[in-house]
């Protein structure tokens, strides 16, 4: 499947903005089973210079600063991707036991110097007893790993409801599992939180997910969102996604864009501001398939 990925950023300022800087991480990633073949931004006012490079993670990221007052600010990414994955996700088979996993992570100490950022706490995502305990029923030591995630991702789906602005990104994981509420980047956060908890790698993906509007009813412009979902790395197979937002395994509707240890890392857009006043901020996608 084709799609055409648009996503418009605007913000409004109430007061003039001087000087802006912004880092941008809205470009898909190309992998084995997604190919971007185009992508296009688009910046108003124009900046003197857009600077692509590649971050830590392999993430293609765009850099450009702004020096003359402004009062509102658009950015606008286009981009064709190519997934290749033939149909929706599907579960694999695998025997690795949750015991074996922990035992090869502290064993091989190649491995698990390569997953350490993705074991270890990070900026948004930490752990206490209370997210321990909701999970310590998904993890058996003699059920296999691939398994125990995704009775997890089925746990946080059925107990959790989306309710959009009810956190914000720097609501932490307890208040969250605490409400039994939030968003995609929320519920991923809280089980990747539970997955480093006894021991295992797992990592945060941004990226879209095409939605389909009710039998017989027209896709509505802007419609679709930013989607995040989790990657879990299971020896023998790698990493493997999972969606607990929508309880999927992410396929040919799931579009990456980035990877990291959590939002932080990956966030759209973010930058520095000189300014005195407050400013609005809307947000519009579409994943329109082209095939």
């Amino acid at each position: 499947m084709k799609y055409k990925l648009t996503h418009l950023t605007e913000y409004r300022y109430f007061e003039p903005v001087s000087t802006y800087h912004s880092l941008v991480c809205l470009t898909p990633r190309t992998l084995p089973k997604q190919l971007c073949q185009d992508f296009m931004m688009e910046v108003t006012p124009t900046p003197a210079e857009i600077v692509e490079r590649l971050d830590y993670y392999g993430n293609t990221t765009h850099y450009f600063s702004l020096h003359s007052p402004h009062k509102k600010l658009t950015v606008k990414t286009t981009s064709i991707v190519e997934c290749l994955t033939e149909t929706t996700g599907a579960p694999i088979r695998s025997d690795v036991t949750c015991a074996e996993a922990r035992s090869r992570f502290m064993n091989d100490r190649s491995l698990k110097i390569s997953l350490l950022e993705y074991l270890l706490p990070s900026p948004l995502i930490k752990w206490d007893p209370s997210i321990v305990h909701f999970a310590e029923d998904c993890f058996q030591d003699d059920r296999p790993l691939y398994e125990c995630v995704h009775a997890l991702s089925r746990k946080i789906f059925t107990e959790f409801d989306f309710v959009p602005d009810f956190t914000t990104i720097h609501t932490p994981i307890r208040e969250v599992l605490a409400a039994k509420k939030g968003v995609c980047q929320d519920f991923s956060h809280l089980a990747i939180a539970c997955i480093r908890s006894f021991g295992f790698a797992a990592r945060y993906v941004s990226g879209y997910l095409e939605t389909l509007p009710p039998p017989g009813k027209q896709k509505l412009q802007g419609s679709d969102a930013s989607h995040a979902w989790i990657s879990v790395f299971i020896p023998d197979y790698g990493w493997c996604d999972f969606d607990p937002t929508n309880n999927v395994v992410p396929g040919e509707r799931h579009i990456i864009t980035a990877w990291g240890r959590d939002y932080s890392d990956v966030p759209p857009l973010k930058g520095i501001i000189f300014s005195s006043g407050k400013h609005t901020l809307s947000v519009e996608v579409d994943v329109i398939p082209m095939d």
